[in-house]
């Protein structure tokens, strides 16, 4: 395969988002490791994200070939989401700026979330016949039939623009068979252009470590068994779920001690400016009468993730949707069982003896069960751990990486 130049375009969130203290979720790691991984395979890549600091570097070099772009469009601070699309022409404008100050052009363009598809299309006005590649993340219409109020609604402009994507991109990578299958069916996507590709896994960050040490290391206690939650604090998250569950194994397992942590949103601010899905959560907990029995942890480093996940007795993945769970994925590579839902795109990948992984959607009976039969399974099959890592390894960034590339290279023979 020849060498290509990619624009990366990851419009709303900073893959360097944790290098810069601010809250990351699996998109951020997925363009960083994707990018980095390319890139050792020969190819170049430059990434594009709106700047949300004053103090941001213009140009950022992550490694020689992978360059990242903080490109001014809008106020550099924290913004929400939906008020972004006010600023889509200037970061194209900026976009137009920087391709020809330093004379670059691009084999393919891959866009992250449909806003970046949005600033795609534009830029395709602009330069003919550059094919673009899609990756959604999560899906409008997926994320709708979960929500379980108004203000968890996507907008309908959202909706509309994926299915002007859907129809526009020359490849769309889905995560998995699941949200191919969506992306059909409800998106009338062509087959032949949604190439499944999972996302992968650092294999070397994300590995198995003593169990006793990394508990010492994030300070938790000898004999704790901890179920572990790593993502961002969302309603479709189902965090809830395991809080239910784990009142239930409490009432039947009085003499563990046993506590939930949970790994992720901001609680670097008193408690009563934690975000409203904080805050229900903490209420939550009060409520069932289990208040020390959940730990809020907080936003943690990339780099900080495996103890916690090599702490953990089980990682629970409650999810009302899950394009794919990546969560999931860095727990096997550490070879922690992992109890996710039947909505994940992860779930597909395991097999029917495998069914005491995959719960379903708020059944906190038969969830808090998996979990103390995984607990259990782990004290006394050891062999469960390597069994787990194996199956990581099926995935690891290099083998996903090859795979994307092989799309952008279909894309751009196709478009020459």
């Amino acid at each position: 395969m020849k060498s290509l130049r990619i624009c990366m375009l990851s419009y709303h969130t900073c893959p360097l988002a944790s290098e810069e203290g601010k809250e990351t979720g699996g998109m951020n790691v997925y363009v960083l490791e994707l990018s980095k991984e390319l890139v050792k395979q020969g190819h170049q890549v430059d990434i594009f994200t709106r700047c949300q600091d004053a103090t941001n570097q213009r140009i950022v070099e992550i490694m020689p070939g992978l360059r990242l772009m903080h490109l001014l469009a809008g106020p550099p601070m924290g913004l929400p989401k939906q008020q972004l699309l006010m600023y889509l022409d200037e970061f194209v404008d900026r976009w137009q700026q920087f391709v020809a100050e330093f004379d670059v052009t691009y084999d393919a363009i891959h866009a992250h979330y449909y806003q970046s598809g949005m600033i795609a299309q534009k830029i395709v006005q602009l330069h003919p016949g550059l094919p673009i590649v899609t990756t959604f993340h999560t899906l409008a219409l997926m994320k709708n039939l979960v929500a379980r109020n108004q203000q968890e609604q996507e907008s309908e402009a959202r909706i509309n623009a994926e299915y002007s994507l859907v129809a526009t991109s020359q490849a769309i990578i889905a995560p998995s068979r699941t949200d191919k299958s969506y992306l059909e069916h409800l998106y009338n996507a062509q087959p032949a252009r949604v190439q499944v590709v999972t996302p992968g896994v650092n294999i070397d960050l994300f590995k198995p470590m003593d169990h006793v040490a990394a508990k010492q290391s994030i300070g938790a206690e000898p004999d704790e068994k901890i179920l572990l939650f790593v993502g961002r604090i969302e309603p479709l998250k189902g965090i809830d779920a395991i809080m239910y569950a784990l009142k239930m194994i409490r009432h039947r397992q009085p003499n563990w001690n046993i506590r939930l942590w949970i790994v992720g949103g901001d609680i670097s601010q008193p408690s009563d400016q934690w975000s409203a899905e904080l805050q229900k959560l903490q209420r939550l907990r009060e409520v069932l009468k289990i208040p020390d029995l959940v730990h809020f942890v907080g936003q943690q480093h990339q780099l900080s993730l495996p103890a916690y996940y090599n702490a953990a007795s089980v990682v629970v993945m409650p999810s009302h949707y899950e394009s794919f769970g990546m969560t999931a994925l860095e727990a096997m590579a550490c070879g922690v069982p992992v109890v996710t839902t039947n909505v994940s795109g992860i779930a597909t990948f395991f097999d029917n003896d495998a069914d005491h992984l995959v719960a379903t959607v708020n059944n906190p009976l038969r969830l808090s069960e998996q979990i103390e039969h995984l607990i259990d399974e782990a004290d006394h099959h050891p062999e469960l751990t390597a069994e787990l890592r194996r199956t990581a390894e099926h995935l690891a960034w290099p083998k996903v990486a090859e795979q994307v590339a092989a799309v952008y290279d279909q894309v751009s023979s196709a478009s020459n």
